[in-house]
C-alpha cells in the first residue's frame, strides 16, 4: 500500500471522485510540474530500489528519480485511484544512431479508460506534459511536437518520436504487460555502471505547460516557444540554488562534506561531458 493522501498533497491535487480522463490529465500535469526527473542519489552514491512504495516515499521527501521511480510510483497512485494501468517494457533511443526497441532502459505506462487507451509517462524527461491518446498522430504540447506510430522494432507495440528540440530521439514500448520488478537488472546497470549516462552526467528535468527546465552537468537550459536560453553554472552555491529553486528538490539530508563531494563529482563529470561533445 502507498500513502495516497500524502502523495496527492505533494502534487497539490485533491483526490478525484472517479477515475476520469480529466482527472488523469490533472494528475499527470501535477506530477511532471512538481516532481523532478533527476538522478541525484546516483551521484550521492546512495543506491535506491525501484519498489513503488519506496519511490512514493522519496517523492514525499521532496525528491524525484528517473522512469522506474517516477512511473512506478505514478502507476501505484493511479491503481489506488481506480485506474486500469498496464506497465510496459520500453526503450529510449537517445540518438538516431542508437538501437530502437524495448531495450529495457525505460518503463512506459498505458491506461485503459472508457474504451480508450492512453500513453501515460511522467518519467520521460522533457517529452510529455499530459497523457496522449494511444492513436497514431501528431501531438503538440508546449514547444514540442511528438508523433505516435506503430513500432517497427516492437511488433504490436508503439513508438513515440520526440521533437527535434527534445532531449532524445524516440521511445518504443512492447505490447505485453510486465511487472515493475522485471526492471531490477536494468536499474542496477543504469544506476551503477560507469557506462550509464545517469552515472556519467548529472541530469534534472522539470516540465510545464509552456516548456521545460533542464540541468545537465552544470548547463542549465530553458526551452519554450521563445527559444532556448542556456547558461553554465560555475559555483557550487549557484548549482545548489538551482536544484532547490528551479527543480524543487529538498536537499536538507545532504550535509556540507557530502555537498562538497557531490559538487566535485558533478563538475568533473560536466567537464568530461563537454570534452566528449555533450554525448
Amino acid at each position: 500500500m502507498i500513502n495516497v493522501d500524502g502523495y496527492l498533497a505533494v502534487l497539490g491535487v485533491a483526490q478525484p471522485a472517479a477515475p476520469t480522463a480529466e482527472a488523469l490529465r490533472a494528475l499527470h500535469r501535477a506530477q511532471v510540474e512538481r516532481v523532478a526527473y533527476e538522478n541525484l542519489d546516483i551521484h550521492l552514491g546512495r543506491p535506491t530500489s525501484i519498489d513503488a512504495a519506496e519511490s512514493v516515499a522519496r517523492i514525499m521527501r521532496g525528491r524525484g528519480g528517473y522512469c522506474f521511480h517516477l512511473n512506478g510510483a505514478f502507476s501505484a497512485l493511479l491503481t489506488a485511484l481506480g485506474y486500469d494501468v498496464t506497465l510496459h517494457r520500453a526503450g529510449v533511443q537517445s540518438t538516431p544512431e542508437d538501437p530502437a526497441g524495448a531495450t529495457g532502459n525505460h518503463l512506459a505506462l498505458t491506461v485503459r479508460l472508457d474504451g480508450e487507451r492512453w500513453l501515460v509517462d511522467t518519467g520521460l524527461a522533457d517529452a510529455m506534459h499530459e497523457p496522449l491518446p494511444l492513436r497514431e498522430g501528431s501531438y503538440t504540447q508546449g514547444p514540442f511536437t511528438c508523433a505516435l506510430t506503430s513500432s517497427v522494432a516492437e511488433p504490436g507495440g508503439w513508438r513515440l518520436t520526440h521533437d527535434p528540440r527534445g532531449a532524445f530521439t524516440a521511445m518504443d514500448f512492447a505490447p505485453d504487460p510486465v511487472e515493475l520488478s522485471s526492471f531490477a537488472t536494468d536499474h542496477t546497470w543504469l544506476s551503477t555502471s560507469p557506462e550509464s549516462p545517469f552515472v556519467r552526467v548529472f541530469t534534472a528535468f522539470l516540465r510545464d505547460a509552456k516548456g521545460v527546465d533542464m540541468l545537465r552537468g552544470c548547463v542549465l537550459q530553458r526551452i519554450d516557444a521563445g527559444g532556448t536560453d542556456e547558461r553554465t553554472i560555475d559555483s557550487a552555491d549557484d548549482w545548489y540554488d538551482v536544484l532547490t529553486d528551479v527543480f524543487r528538490l529538498d536537499l536538507t539530508d545532504i550535509d556540507a562534506p557530502a555537498r562538497a563531494e557531490l559538487w566535485h563529482r558533478v563538475h568533473t563529470g560536466h567537464q568530461e561531458w563537454e570534452a566528449a561533445g555533450r554525448r
